[in-house]
């Protein structure tokens, strides 16, 4: 298990960084980066954001995401590496929150209380 990936992405390294820089593309192509907070959910990294996001309306529109290591303003901290964004449905949404609220505990739960039932999780598999 865990080889033949060529190098390839390290997931251990996302999956470690408190943010990650979630680029994803408006229809014009344009990039639109957004520091969010991430768990490493076994072969992918889960996020959860507010599902009237512009973010979720342009994953809609197209699931090509780029993903890097990053701090809370969002200033990256290592390269940027291609994924695959899909939003989840709401079971799973309550799943990847409780996830987020574990890991980043106090501060997991006040921010994923704001919005409350519009939340939105998204799983990113990485290319």
């Amino acid at each position: 298990m865990g080889h033949g990936h060529d190098g390839g992405v390290d997931l251990q390294a996302l999956g470690a960084a408190k943010y990650i820089s979630l680029t994803t593309f408006r229809r014009d192509g344009t990039p639109v980066p957004t520091p969010v907070w991430l768990v490493r959910d076994g072969e992918a990294l889960v996020v959860t954001t507010q599902g009237s996001s512009g973010k979720v309306k342009r994953i809609r529109a197209n699931p090509d995401v780029l993903i890097a290591p990053c701090d809370a303003r969002g200033r990256l901290k290592g390269e940027q590496v291609a994924g695959v964004a899909a939003l989840q449905d709401p079971a799973e949404t309550e799943r990847i929150t409780g996830l987020v609220r574990r890991r980043y505990g106090l501060l997991g739960w006040l921010l994923t209380r704001r919005g409350g039932d519009d939340r939105m999780g998204i799983r990113i598999t990485v290319a």
